[in-house]
């Protein structure tokens, strides 16, 4: 099998190595070889695939074999963060548990936020000539008040539309995630655009570039070695799968017009289908964890995208939102209330019964393990 050495990040200019978030990459790599090493020797040397293992510059042990594409979700698997007193942790599991088997309750609650209209809710920028064609799915735009708006002067195209929108959990100074579609062939370079002028250090992307033979996304990055978009040039400098659900990549960004540089990290989660939801809450927050580790002490937004910036992406902010509050120490949930927040910034975030299901299970399932935990 082809494997692919990619370039290492010192060939890449001095101030790659620098970058908080490869510090941050540089752990978890760190956790995986370690990992992948116990797997080894318990199973067997594994078949080489065409993702080459991280160099020995992003690790400070002996350089492993290449990865394989394996079938093990439990390789690297972040233990959950024991951050909530036990009688809040019992408290909101009840609630959750009581929601997920009262099959009317649920069902009444989805049937109230469907009718649920956010106000005010236009989106005329989004459906204006020469940003049609800059969206994906015409059903899912951004609101005129709640829109990422790119610098003009920086745009290849002169505007300052994106479908992209930012996603306040407290503080309107400083959102917390840009929810945003699949970039298109022809919306690339803004989005690489979007990712430089807000900061950004983590990408979250929750489909596959195909499924079942229609195109989700574009590639956005180089298959290897570096791309020229518009003057955003992005190196890939390493790719990792950790399991079948999900791979890392990490990138090194330069603004070739000031020469400024960036490392930053995409998380590829890759089992969860279009119109429904992940066969098991468990990959999806093992991942969640994974990319909270990279992110953690940040104060930029986590860019979170699917196809369509709506179904998956909101599913996925809902979750880590209601999660991240507990951890803070609120003691009362409505995920109802939260998923109805967030919603009156971006149309659309959760699309179905079964998503708002899926992320109730999976906020049951991550404080259920926390618990665990906990001493007792």
């Amino acid at each position: 099998a082809r494997q692919r050495d990619k370039e290492r990040l010192a060939a890449l200019g001095p101030e790659g190595a620098h970058g908080d978030t490869t510090f941050e990459y540089q752990d978890l790599c760190r956790q995986h070889m370690a990992a992948k090493s116990l797997f080894s020797r318990a199973e067997g040397p594994p078949e080489p695939s065409r993702v080459s293992s991280v160099s020995s510059q992003f690790s400070d042990a002996a350089q492993a074999s290449p990865s394989s594409h394996s079938s093990t979700p439990s390789w690297c698997e972040e233990p959950a963060q024991a951050n909530m007193d036990i009688s809040t942790g019992h408290m909101i599991l009840a609630y959750m548990e009581d929601h997920l088997r009262n099959r009317d309750r649920l069902a009444k609650e989805w049937q109230a936020l469907c009718a649920y209209q956010a106000e005010p809710n236009t989106c005329a920028t989004a459906q204006g000539e020469g940003n049609i064609k800059k969206n994906r799915h015409p059903d899912f735009l951004p609101y005129d008040h709640a829109r990422i708006k790119l610098k003009v002067e920086s745009s290849p195209s002169r505007s300052d539309y994106i479908n992209a929108s930012p996603i306040i959990e407290h503080d309107p100074r400083m959102p917390a995630y840009i929810a945003t579609q699949g970039p298109l062939s022809h919306t690339i370079a803004d989005f690489w655009q979007m990712v430089w002028e807000s900061g950004c250090t983590v990408i979250v992307m929750l489909t596959p570039l195909v499924e079942d033979g229609v195109k989700q996304c574009d590639r956005y990055w180089p298959d290897e070695g570096s791309s020229l978009y518009h003057v955003y040039e992005v190196n890939l400098v390493s790719e990792h799968i950790w399991c079948e659900d999900f791979l890392v990549r990490s990138f090194y960004l330069k603004n070739v017009q000031t020469q400024e540089t960036r490392t930053l990290t995409q998380f590829h989660f890759l089992s969860w289908p279009a119109e429904g939801t992940p066969a098991s809450t468990r990959p999806l927050l093992d991942f969640r964890r994974k990319v909270n580790k990279c992110y953690r002490g940040r104060s930029c937004p986590i860019i979170v995208h699917c196809s369509d910036g709506a179904g998956r992406t909101g599913t996925y902010i809902l979750i880590d939102m209601v999660l991240n509050r507990m951890a803070k120490g609120v003691k009362e949930i409505d995920i109802a209330a939260t998923l109805e927040h967030v919603r009156d910034q971006r149309p659309g975030l959760v699309r179905s019964k079964d998503q708002f299901e899926f992320a109730l299970t999976a906020v049951a399932e991550e404080v259920n393990a926390i618990l665990k935990a906990l001493p007792q």
